[in-house]
């Protein structure tokens, strides 16, 4: 019989992070394809005390359907969390909606905001499952350029004189997916300047943000926004277990109102056992002792892949230096396409994830995004020799 598929799904494309992790899954591939965290810094033992603390205590509750919007006390510490550390006072149970995993914020946000053909900017590049998320509900993504402070301000002015009916600006303003790169504070600033008046909505996904190696904390533009232009999305899957799929959304009150909905035709609501868990986790455990020591690990493994690619990576390839997050980004010679190097380093035993990925609109096929969170040392050095000597070697 003749499947009559949606035509949206003409857009929709496999992950490309998803299909390479499909191929290094089991063998004796080092990875650097995936945005990992590392097992080796999972409180198992922690989680386990916990959840047979909460499986006793709570357990008619913690295993029995829950609320949309999710547990209200996890909701009220994520707000705590969010005021004492990130300096956004004034938000209340109103403006938070528990989600499973931040990906569903992505497809909440383009399904309430997006009518077919609708313009959302980007930058260039940008996280390859948001663009999917977008494209799904049949948004235009335009593009907005970066350099090594984030989004231009003058490109983004640019291309909102010329879209002026935009929805909204999605963007990773620390330790971005797949750059590594940051907005400091002077960035932020221009770019909620920039907006200010406008009904241009920015989405501010925030996975990384915690995980700072170098530095000094820059402020949220939640904190900086004084209009309800802001959504927030942030999530315990980099700062806790990422197999729980609790994640949250904090927006204006009409928005949250719109995800609750939204929520309710796709999932009902979130995992109330993990919700719990969670929850009684950061009760009675110190969480940000934890997050030191997830930092202590990660930032470690940081600086012995930015040696590696000092020590052995050839002339006319570049990297990003990030102050954190888990990624860094890696620009080859013109000539090289970063799909075909893939293809040849396979074969040496090592796997990346090729730029065109991160890319909405003008593709550029030397680039690729390489984890260092995941792996030891012994296999990021081996990696990234391996990665080396693929690059000398290509003859595509």
């Amino acid at each position: 019989m003749e499947r009559k598929y949606a035509k949206r799904f003409e857009q929709m494309n496999p992950s490309a992070i998803r299909e390479i992790l499909k191929l290094a899954n089991g063998s004796d591939i080092t990875s650097f394809a995936g945005g990992l965290p590392s097992p080796d810094v999972f409180p198992k033992g922690r989680i386990s005390w916990v959840a047979a603390k909460v499986l006793v205590e709570q357990g008619e509750n913690a295993l029995q359907y829950s609320n949309t919007e999710g547990l209200t006390e996890l909701r009220t510490q994520i707000l705590d969390r969010m005021n004492r550390k990130f300096g956004v006072p004034g938000l209340t149970l109103d403006n938070i909606c528990i989600l499973s995993g931040s990906q569903q914020g992505l497809d909440f946000v383009a399904k309430i905001f997006c009518n077919a053909g609708d313009v959302v900017f980007v930058e260039k590049p940008t996280y390859l499952a948001a663009i999917s998320a977008f494209r799904s509900y049949e948004a235009k993504v335009v593009e907005i350029e970066m350099d090594e402070d984030g989004i231009i301000i003058e490109d983004l002015k640019k291309k909102m004189k010329k879209y002026p009916d935009a929805k909204f600006l999605y963007t990773i303003p620390d330790f971005q997916n797949p750059t590594g790169i940051s907005m400091p504070l002077r960035r932020k600033l221009e770019l909620m300047d920039a907006v200010k008046g406008s009904n241009l909505m920015i989405i501010e996904d925030s996975p990384y943000t915690e995980l700072r190696y170098k530095g000094n904390r820059v402020p949220t533009l939640l904190s900086m926004d004084d209009e309800g232009r802001v959504i927030y999305l942030g999530t315990f899957s980099k700062i806790l277990a990422p197999g729980f799929r609790i994640a949250w959304i904090i927006a204006p009150e009409d928005v949250i109102k719109k995800v609750i909905i939204a929520k309710q035709a796709a999932d009902l609501q979130p995992n109330t056992l993990t919700q719990y868990i969670a929850s009684e986790f950061l009760k009675v455990l110190d969480m940000e002792a934890h997050i030191e020591s997830i930092i202590e690990v990660y930032g470690h493994r940081r600086d012995v892949m930015l040696k590696a690619l000092e020590d052995y990576m050839p002339e006319g390839v570049s990297w990003t230096t990030p102050d954190g997050g888990l990624f860094l980004w890696l620009t080859f010679p013109k000539h090289i396409d970063s799909k075909l190097l893939l293809e040849d380093c396979i074969k040496k035993k090592v796997a990346f994830v090729p730029g065109d990925a991160f890319f909405a609109e003008d593709v550029e096929t030397n680039h690729c995004r390489i984890n260092f969170s995941f792996v030891d040392d012994k296999k990021l050095i081996q990696g990234v020799k391996n990665i080396a000597e693929a690059i000398k070697e290509y003859n595509h």
